[in-house]
């Protein structure tokens, strides 16, 4: 039987396959952007939220094709977001999966325009004829994900959490940033495959609810992390909430209450499945993987 973490490498593999076949290449003056873009996409990664992206798409059984691709665009907006938050102008973080951050490997400017590229990108392959035959999956699809990419969702989460460091955020205003800020994409990486599938209301909804607990097990153990891990094992800088004064999960919680909490919530993401019964088991796993990580 194979075990999670190969069934999620496999999934790295066929992603990265697909997220080379759609990158661009050129020849000219723009060849250092798109250096810069598979750069920051194909610089490792465990590929969680297209693990998602596939996990939910074989439930309604959606063809491969179309579920990697929506899969390789997520990773591309979520590669984006990570170029960016690394600049000095955000994060200031000059390592990202172990290794340079683009900015640091290349310059600012191109990793600014590395990052519009691919953000860009992930909504040209989402509205190509190539992902779905029916333009108004597309359009649902393209929809989702700038609701869960802008203002009221990752966006808008980053720009709280900047607002942070000068801000004393209680427990409810944190878990509000998460779910915009890394929640928002989780959740669309796991409705996905409903959209693709054309499922039915009952089937989505299940989805968002696991999508939710999931996405907040996720960042609490980012914020505990970001406090007990190391930075050779974690794959980027570690301890800077702490020194930018911010309030997180673990700042109210605690170490082993976070812990707790995180549990708690993987167990509940995995019982909004029960709808789809074993036919879900990636997807519980997956829950079980994230509370686990570093460990």
């Amino acid at each position: 039987m194979l075990t999670f973490e190969h069934a999620l490498g496999e999934v790295a593999k066929t992603v990265n396959v697909m997220m080379n076949h759609v990158l661009p290449v050129a020849s000219g003056p723009e060849k250092k952007v798109m250096e810069a873009m598979k750069y920051g996409v194909m610089n490792g990664g465990k590929r969680v939220r297209p693990f998602l992206v596939l996990a939910s798409a074989k439930l309604f059984n959606v063809s491969e094709i179309s579920a990697l691709r929506v899969a390789a665009a997520i990773e591309m907006l979520h590669s984006y977001s990570l170029i960016h938050d690394d600049l000095p102008a955000m994060d200031d973080s000059d390592l990202r999966r172990g290794q340079p951050s683009v900015h640091k490997k290349f310059d600012e400017a191109t990793a600014i325009l590395a990052g519009d590229g691919l953000l860009t990108l992930a909504f040209e392959i989402l509205s190509d004829p190539a992902t779905h035959s029916d333009p108004a999956v597309r359009s649902d699809l393209v929809l989702a994900l700038a609701k869960a990419a802008g203002a009221d969702g990752m966006v808008g989460g980053q720009m709280m959490d900047i607002e942070a460091e000068h801000m004393n955020l209680d427990i409810g205003a944190i878990t509000r940033l998460q779910r915009m800020k890394t929640g928002a994409i989780i959740n669309f990486s796991c409705e996905a495959g409903a959209i693709l599938g054309k499922a039915a209301d009952q089937s989505r909804q299940a989805l968002r609810a696991y999508a939710n607990d999931l996405g907040l097990a996720f960042q609490i153990v980012d914020d505990l992390l970001d406090v007990v891990g190391k930075e050779d094992a974690v794959g980027k800088s570690v301890g800077r909430d702490q020194q930018a004064g911010k309030a997180t999960f673990v700042s109210i919680l605690g170490i082993e209450r976070a812990k707790s909490q995180a549990k708690l919530l993987a167990e509940q993401a995995k019982g909004h499945l029960s709808v789809f019964e074993d036919r879900a088991d990636l997807l519980k796993a997956m829950a079980d993987f994230v509370v686990n990580r570093g460990h």
